[in-house]
C-alpha cells in the first residue's frame, strides 16, 4: 500500500472513530431523555389511576371528570395493576398476574422503583390512602420514542458512512498534496543512473523532512560521484600510464642488445631506463594512492576530526621531510567553542589531501618555506597554504584538477598529476571547497574551506 493511501486510510479512521465516538455519545444521551422521560409518564400515569381509583370518593364530580378524561388516553401496550397490604390485585382484576410478590414487596420497600423488562418499561410507587396502602404498578411500551430513537439511528447511520467517505477523499487530496514533494523527489531520482551521477536532486528552500531527504540524497550521490569517477579514472589511466615507461625501457633494453655498445653508451641506456622506471615507481604509488582513496570512499565510516590536531600531525610528518623546518603553521584565530574546530570526516583521507598539498608546495618551490594559515570561527574553518614556487600558467588553472595533467612547466618535476585530483575529491566529498589562485612564477595558494552547519 502506498503511503498517501495509507496517511488517507488513518486520517478517515481517525475522524470516522472521533464522529463514532460524538454519535454514540449524542445518540446514548437521546436514549436515556427518551427513557426517562417515558419513566415520567408512567409515574404520572400511575399518580392519575391512584386519584382515579382512591380518591374519588374525596374530590367534585367536575375534577373526577378532568382525571377521567386526562386517564382515558392509554399509553401504548399499557397495564395498571393495584395491590393492596396482601399482595392481592384491587379495583383491576389481574388474572394474567403479571406481578409476582418479590416486585410487589420491593415496591412497597422502597416506595419506588422503575425498570425495564425488554421493550416494556415499569414503574411502580407505594401509595397511602384511607382505604388502605397500595401498590401501584404501571408499565407500557414507548413506541413513539423507540420509532424516533430509530429514525435516529438510521440518520446517524448515513452521517457516519457519508462522512467516513468524504473524510477518505479529503484525507487523500490532503495525503497527495503533502507528499507531492516525495513524488517530485522520486521522479528527479528516476533520471539518476551510473551514466549521469553529477545530477542532484532539487532541495527546494524548505527545512523540512523532504528538503533533508534530498540533501542526503544529493551527499549520497556526491560519494558515489567520487567513488564512480575515481575507479574510471583508474582503470582509463592505469594501461596507459604504465605502458608508456614499460614500453620505453624494453626500448632502450633492446637497443643496448642488439649490437655491442660502448660503456658511455650503455651507462646513457642505464640511466634512461632509471629514469623510466623512477617514473613507473612514481605512477606504480600515485595509482595505489588513488586505489586507496577509492576504497576508503566506499568503506570508511566518518567520525569527527579536529582539524587543528590534523594539521599539527602534518606538521610532524614534515619534521623529517625535506624541507624541514620550512613549513610555518600560523594560527590566525581559533573559536572559543573547540566544537567548532571539528568536521566530520575520514581521518586517513583528510592526512592525505593536507599532505598532498604540502608536498607539492615544497615540490614546485625548491624546497623553499611553506606558510600554512589556519583560521576557524563561528562560520568557517579555513586552511591556506601558500608557497613561492613555480607557479600555474593561466590557461591551465581550469586543468591542473584534473587526474594525470601536469603543466608544461611542471614536467620537470617528478610527479604523476593524481596528487591535487585526489585532494579536490576528498575535501569536496566531506563538504569542504577547495580554492586555487597562482602566478605562473610568484607561486600558489591553495585554500580549503569547511563552512560550518547551522542548527537551525
Amino acid at each position: 500500500m502506498k503511503i498517501k493511501d495509507r496517511l488517507s486510510l488513518y486520517f478517515t479512521l481517525l475522524g470516522s472513530g472521533v464522529l463514532l465516538v460524538v454519535l454514540v455519545s449524542t445518540y446514548l444521551s437521546v436514549y436515556s431523555l427518551v427513557r426517562n422521560d417515558f419513566f415520567t409518564h408512567l409515574n404520572d400515569r400511575a399518580n392519575v389511576a391512584a386519584q382515579l381509583y382512591l380518591k374519588a370518593d374525596e374530590i367534585t364530580a367536575d375534577s373526577l371528570s378532568k382525571v377521567r378524561n386526562r386517564y382515558i388516553k392509554n399509553l401504548p401496550g399499557e397495564v395498571i395493576r393495584f395491590y393492596d397490604s396482601r399482595n392481592t390485585a384491587a379495583f383491576i382484576p389481574d388474572e394474567k398476574k403479571y406481578w409476582g410478590p418479590r416486585t410487589i414487596e420491593a415496591v412497597r420497600k422502597r416506595h419506588f422503583l422503575q425498570y425495564s423488562e425488554n421493550k416494556r418499561q415499569i414503574v411502580g410507587i407505594y401509595y397511602k390512602d384511607n382505604q388502605g396502602n397500595f401498590v401501584i404498578l404501571v408499565s407500557a411500551v414507548d413506541r413513539d420514542g423507540m420509532r424516533r430513537l430509530d429514525g435516529m439511528l438510521k440518520a446517524m447511520l448515513v452521517v457516519f458512512f457519508a462522512v467516513g467517505s468524504i473524510l477518505y477523499f479529503v484525507g487523500r487530496v490532503l495525503a497527495t498534496k503533502a507528499l507531492s514533494p516525495i513524488s517530485n523527489v522520486v521522479q528527479q531520482m528516476k533520471l539518476i543512473n551510473a551514466n549521469n551521477l553529477n545530477k542532484r536532486i532539487n532541495e527546494g528552500n524548505g527545512r523540512d523532512e523532504i528538503s533533508e531527504l534530498a540533501q542526503n540524497f544529493n551527499r549520497l550521490l556526491a560519494h558515489l560521484e567520487n567513488a564512480f569517477e575515481l575507479q574510471k579514472t583508474y582503470v582509463t589511466n592505469a594501461s596507459h600510464e604504465l605502458r608508456t615507461p614499460v614500453t620505453s625501457i624494453i626500448g632502450e633494453v633492446e637497443l643496448a642488445l642488439s649490437k655491442k655498445r660502448e660503456a658511455e653508451q650503455h651507462e646513457r641506456t642505464l640511466q634512461l631506463v632509471l629514469e623510466q622506471s623512477e617514473r613507473l615507481r612514481d605512477t606504480i604509488t600515485g595509482l595505489m594512492e588513488l586505489a586507496q582513496v577509492d576504497m576508503d570512499f566506499s568503506t570508511a565510516e566518518l567520525a569527527p576530526v579536529r582539524i587543528d590536531e590534523l594539521l599539527w600531525e602534518v606538521d610532524e610528518h614534515w619534521v623529517t621531510r625535506p624541507g624541514e623546518g620550512q613549513l610555518k603553521i600560523n594560527i590566525e584565530h581559533l573559536p572559543a567553542d573547540e566544537g567548532l574546530l571539528t568536521i566530520y570526516a575520514n581521518r586517513q583521507l583528510m592526512f592525505i589531501a593536507l599532505n598532498n598539498l604540502i608536498s607539492n608546495a615544497f615540490k614546485f618551490s625548491d624546497n623553499k618555506p611553506v606558510t600554512c594559515n589556519f583560521y576557524a570561527d563561528e562560520q568557517i574553518i579555513r586552511i591556506r597554504i601558500i608557497d613561492s614556487g613555480i607557479g600555474i600558467p593561466p590557461e591551465d588553472m581550469e586543468k591542473v584538477t584534473r587526474s594525470f595533467y601536469r603543466s608544461y612547466n611542471a614536467r620537470n618535476f617528478a610527479g604523476n598529476g593524481i596528487g591535487l585530483y585526489v585532494t579536490q575529491k576528498i575535501i569536496q566529498l566531506f563538504g569542504g571547497t577547495v580554492d586555487i589562485k597562482s602566478a605562473q612564477g610568484s607561486g600558489t595558494t591553495v585554500t580549503i574551506g569547511f563552512f560550518q552547519k547551522s542548527d537551525a
